[in-house]
C-alpha cells in the first residue's frame, strides 16, 4: 500500500450494535472505548511504514441506526488520544493524529463538532445514507406499485 500511495484506515477497539453477522450489542460498554495509549501504540507501528493512515478509535459508536441519546457517544475522548500522542511526540500539533469517527449516523451536531474539533478527518454515516436511499426507493415503488412488474404480453424474462 506505501508503495501505491493508498490510505489506510485501521479500526481499533470495540464498536457496538451489529454489522456483517458480528453482534456486539452485549459487550461491556467499557470496552467501547479506546484508551490514548491504544490509539497511540497504532500510530507508533504505522507511522514508521507511511504518513499514510488514520485511526478509527472507539469512543461509544455503534454500528446501525440509533436515535440521539441512545448511545453515550464520548468525542471528548478523542481530544486525551491527541493530547497524549502530542505528548509522547513533542510536538506542538495538538492534533498530529488523523482519526476516523465511525458510528456517526444519529449522532447530534455537538457530538459531530467535538469530533472535527478533535482531529476527526472522515465520518462514517454509511447507515443513514442507506436508509435514505432505501427509504426513496421503497416510497417510490409504493406510488408507482406497477414500475418493478413483469408484463404478462413480454412473457417475463425477455
Amino acid at each position: 500500500m506505501k508503495k501505491m500511495g493508498i490510505w489506510l484506515e485501521m479500526e481499533i477497539g470495540i464498536t457496538g450494535g451489529e454489522e456483517d453477522g458480528v453482534n456486539n450489542e452485549d459487550v461491556d460498554p467499557e470496552k467501547l472505548y479506546t484508551t490514548p495509549e491504544q490509539v497511540f501504540a497504532v500510530y507508533e507501528a504505522l507511522s514508521p511504514i507511511s504518513p499514510n493512515f488514520s485511526i478509527a478509535a472507539a469512543f461509544g459508536n455503534v454500528h446501525g441506526v440509533y436515535k440521539p441519546g441512545n448511545v453515550k457517544l464520548s468525542p471528548e475522548k478523542l481530544l486525551k488520544h491527541q493530547a497524549y500522542a502530542a505528548s509522547q511526540l513533542k510536538v506542538s500539533d495538538p492534533k498530529p493524529i488523523f482519526l476516523v469517527m465511525h458510528g456517526g449516523s444519529g449522532s447530534t451536531q455537538k457530538e459531530i463538532q467535538t469530533a472535527v474539533s478533535a482531529g476527526v478527518v472522515k465520518m462514517n454515516i454509511d447507515t443513514d445514507t442507506q436508509w435514505a436511499y432505501w427509504s426513496g426507493v421503497r416510497d417510490f415503488e409504493a406510488k408507482n406499485k406497477s414500475y418493478l412488474q413483469v408484463s404478462e404480453r413480454s412473457g417475463g424474462g425477455g
